[in-house]
């Protein structure tokens, strides 16, 4: 690890409170490393060896089984992955692999449970960052199961506009077939869904889209922050 990434690891969430020789423990055998897009960066059921960070970039965790794969979550800066699997020293339960340009923190799990024992401050962080972990997944959970295909898409497209520096043009950074699993539906209930959203002022070309009538578009999506905060 180069000295000139040590400042930006300790300004994150998860270590910003926790003590300098503990901080100096976990970072002394981690790793920061660049991965160019669609690299594998774990395997559903391997050992938790380490713990993953995004810096940059956006991560795609997945499952598969009986022939059929699926996208589980998106992960985003600065978000870790699987902290739930590396505490527990359990196997992981989902792979994971780079959908864009990724700037990843890795540090050994071993530490991670030998820091969380003895170190109250980042027991206390890694509780914050399992319940946020929960909480996401909940509002997931939701949105999937309380909204239609298109509703799902439609708030999906208003939260992207939200983060977008150009307000109404998003461009989709992941796949379609990604991002109908996702959203819980098939490629072609995704490209219906699209459609129907014609008349709400969504303009498709390629990868990118276009809210002609963003107002519009949001009084239909009804966003919730109980489901989208």
């Amino acid at each position: 690890m180069r000295s000139t990434d040590i400042p930006g690891i300790r300004s994150l969430p998860l270590f910003s409170d926790i003590g300098e020789d503990s901080f100096e423990r976990l970072i002394r055998g981690a790793y920061v490393q660049n991965f160019p897009p669609h690299t594998e960066l774990i395997t559903e059921g391997e050992s938790a060896d380490f713990l993953h960070i995004v810096v940059s970039g956006t991560v795609e965790l997945g499952s598969s089984w009986n022939e059929r794969e699926t996208c589980m979550a998106l992960v985003e800066p600065h978000t870790t992955f699987i902290l739930a699997a590396t505490i527990r020293d359990r196997p992981y339960l989902m792979s994971a692999r780079t959908i864009s340009k990724a700037r990843i923190i890795m540090i050994p799990s071993e530490d991670i449970r030998s820091v969380f024992e003895n170190d109250s401050e980042f027991a206390k962080s890694i509780v914050e960052e399992l319940a946020g972990c929960y909480r996401d997944a909940v509002k997931h959970a939701k949105n999937i199961k309380l909204r239609s295909s298109v509703e799902r898409l439609a708030n999906y497209l208003v939260r992207q506009a939200s983060q977008s520096s150009e307000g109404d043009r998003i461009s989709l950074d992941i796949e379609k077939k990604k991002l109908a699993s996702f959203l819980g539906m098939t490629p072609e209930n995704l490209s219906r869904a699209f459609t129907a959203l014609r008349n709400h002022g969504v303009e498709v070309n390629g990868e990118q889209v276009r809210l002609n009538r963003p107002e519009d578009l949001t009084r239909f999506a009804r966003p919730d922050p109980l489901i989208d905060g």
